[in-house]
């Protein structure tokens, strides 16, 4: 299951809606039993492939290194990729999957219109066929310091 703030979900749709191409970047936080994944933080990366960037993104080796860097002086995990399908719907293409690789989580934002209008996330399994991994915004409005928001506002 990955677990996202809702601030790391607005981080991401601002980073991929109003682009014509495939926008991307990096998924850190913390993973604890039971593949949880939680994701305090994101980092954009620069789509680098030489096809057609609209239906492809490529992430080059230096903005990996600056992202393995990034994790180990913030005491996190690089757990996974985010990126963005430009009219096309949140799955993954056979471009993702040969791309894929085991462990990460990869979350697709489907931008329709200049909004993101389906998120999901992916893994791979050993077949290195994708599997869908539950995505839980966590809830901000929990009991703090003794006090309750009764809302019934989703995040």
């Amino acid at each position: 299951m990955l677990l996202l703030y809702p601030i790391i979900v607005n981080q991401m749709k601002a980073a991929v809606q109003f682009s014509d191409e495939e926008c991307c970047g990096f998924l850190f936080g913390m993973e604890e039993e039971g593949n949880v994944r939680t994701i305090s933080a994101i980092m954009s990366a620069k789509n680098m492939s030489s096809f057609n960037k609209r239906e492809t993104f490529e992430i080059s080796a230096e903005d990996y290194m600056d992202a393995e860097n990034f994790a180990d002086r913030n005491h996190l995990k690089l757990l996974g990729i985010y990126h963005s399908h430009v009219g096309c719907p949140a799955s993954p293409s056979e471009y993702d999957r040969v791309a894929a690789q085991p462990f990460f989580s990869y979350v697709i934002l489907s931008i329709v219109e200049n909004t993101v209008a389906e998120m999901r996330s992916w893994t791979i399994n050993d077949e290195f066929k994708f599997e869908e991994e539950p995505i839980s915004i966590i809830n901000i409005n929990q009991q703090i310091h003794g006090y309750r928001n009764h809302s019934n506002s989703a995040a």
